[in-house]
C-alpha cells in the first residue's frame, strides 16, 4: 500500500451473531486475525472499526505494509481453475446442452450461486 493515509471506512466489515459467545462478532476481511464482540450490532461495528483504525495507525507508525481495501483493488476478470477430468467433462456436456461455451456456462453458474 502506498504511503497515503488509508480510509478505514473502505475496508470490508461484517457483523454476525455468535451463538457460542452469545454476542455479536465483528470482523474485517482485510484483517482476518481481528475481531470484536459486543451486545449490539452498532457497538460491534463501531468496536471493530476502532480496532482496525488502531492497527492501521500502528502499522503506519512502524512503516509496515497496510492491507489495501478490497474495494480499491483492481481485478482482471480472469482466474485459472483446475478441476478433475470428470467434472470438466460434466461441465462441458452441460454447456453444450445449453448451447453455451464452457466459459459462458461456468460464469452463469457462478453468477447464480452468488
Amino acid at each position: 500500500m502506498s504511503t497515503e493515509r488509508v480510509d478505514i471506512a473502505h475496508y470490508t466489515y461484517r457483523v454476525a451473531w455468535s451463538p457460542e459467545d452469545m454476542e455479536f462478532v465483528g470482523t474485517c476481511v482485510e484483517f482476518p486475525s481481528l475481531s470484536w464482540l459486543s451486545t449490539t450490532q452498532d457497538e460491534t461495528l463501531s468496536g471493530i472499526r476502532d480496532l482496525v483504525r488502531d492497527v492501521v495507525g500502528d502499522l503506519e507508525a512502524s512503516g509496515e505494509p497496510i492491507p489495501e481495501p478490497l474495494s480499491s483493488r483492481t481485478y482482471s476478470g480472469k482466474f485459472n481453475l483446475r478441476v478433475g477430468q470428470q467434472l470438466h467433462r460434466k461441465l462441458a456436456m452441460a454447456a453444450a446442452e445449453e448451447r453455451l461455451s464452457l466459459n459462458q456456462y461456468v460464469v452463469r453458474q457462478l453468477s447464480n450461486a452468488s
